[in-house]
C-alpha cells in the first residue's frame, strides 16, 4: 500500500528563509493522523508541500513522493487528496456563490470563471456533496455573507466532491463558537467513519477527534516527537511543545489543555 506522503531529506526555502532542513516524515494510508505544534512549528509549510504550493530544493539525496508519484498534475491530485486550509479560507473570492465555491473544487481554482465548464455530472456531485453537509439551502448565498461555520462547510464540500480518500485540514474549528464547533467535529467523526482518512494539522488540543490514532509533534521546523495518541498527548510532552506548565484532561477521547 502506498503511503500519502513521504519526505526524505528534504530541504525547503520560503523566499529566502529555510524552513526544513534535512527533514523526512512519512503520512501511512489508514492512519489518522494529526500534526500539532506551536506557531512556526512549520505546518504551515508542510500543508503547501502536501499543495504543491512549495517545492523541495532539488538534491540528489532528497525527495518528495505523494501516493508514490513525484510529479502530479495538481487537479489529478484533488482527486485523491481533500485539502480545507485557513489560508484558502481567508484569500478565497468572496463574490462567489455557494454552488460555484463546491464546483471550484474540479478545477481546484478559487471561483469558477469562464474558460470552466460543468456538465450534469459535476452538478449533481455538488449537489449530492451539499446535501451531505446539510448545506444545500445555502447554495444561492454570496460566500462573504455567509458566518465562518458555513463558509468552511462549502469548503470541506469543495474539497469533497472529488471524493478524495484523504482529506488535510488546518485548524477546521479556529474561529468557530462552541456550537459549531462541535458540528464541525461531529462532521469530521462522520467522514472518517465513511472510511476517509484524515490528517489534521493544528495547535488546538480540543479539535482532535478521538479516532485520530497518531499525533506527530512539530516544534522549530523537527519532529520532536511521533506516536500513539495516549503516549504522546501528555502534560510532560505538551508542556515541552509549548514552552510553558500544561495540564492534559482526557474525556471521552477528547484531550484539552489547561494551564499547569
Amino acid at each position: 500500500m502506498q503511503n500519502i506522503i513521504e519526505l526524505q531529506n528534504i530541504t525547503v526555502f520560503q523566499q529566502r528563509n529555510k524552513i526544513f532542513d534535512n527533514f523526512s516524515l512519512t503520512l501511512e494510508r489508514g492512519q489518522n493522523t494529526v500534526i500539532l505544534g506551536p506557531n512556526g512549528a512549520g505546518k504551515t509549510t508542510l500543508l503547501k508541500l502536501l499543495n504543491r504550493e512549495l517545492y523541495i530544493v532539488a538534491n540528489e539525496n532528497s525527495s518528495i513522493k505523494i501516493f508514490g508519484k513525484d510529479h502530479w498534475n495538481v487537479q489529478e491530485l484533488r482527486a485523491h487528496l481533500g485539502v480545507v486550509s485557513h489560508h484558502l479560507q481567508s484569500n478565497y473570492s468572496n463574490s462567489a456563490l455557494g454552488l460555484y465555491v463546491v464546483l471550484s473544487g474540479f478545477y481546484a481554482s478559487d471561483g469558477i470563471w469562464q474558460h470552466q465548464s460543468f456538465d450534469n455530472e459535476h452538478l449533481e456531485l455538488a449537489y449530492q456533496t451539499m446535501k451531505l453537509l446539510d448545506i444545500e439551502g445555502l447554495q444561492s448565498r454570496q460566500f462573504s455573507t455567509m458566518s465562518t461555520g458555513e463558509q468552511r462547510k462549502f469548503l470541506l464540500a469543495r474539497a469533497l466532491v472529488h471524493n478524495p480518500e484523504v482529506l488535510v485540514l488546518d485548524e477546521p474549528t479556529s474561529g468557530l463558537d462552541l456550537r459549531t464547533c462541535f458540528q464541525y467535529l461531529e462532521i469530521i467523526q462522520d467522514l472518517i467513519s465513511m472510511g476517509k482518512n484524515v490528517i489534521l494539522v493544528t495547535h488546538h488540543i480540543h479539535e482532535i477527534p478521538p479516532e485520530i490514532n497518531r499525533v506527530i509533534l512539530l516544534k522549530e521546523c523537527k519532529v520532536v516527537n511521533d506516536g500513539d495518541k495516549a503516549k504522546i498527548l501528555t502534560s510532560k510532552t505538551l508542556s515541552s511543545l509549548f514552552d510553558r506548565p500544561i495540564k492534559i484532561v482526557e474525556e471521552n477521547g477528547y484531550y484539552q489543555a489547561l494551564p499547569g
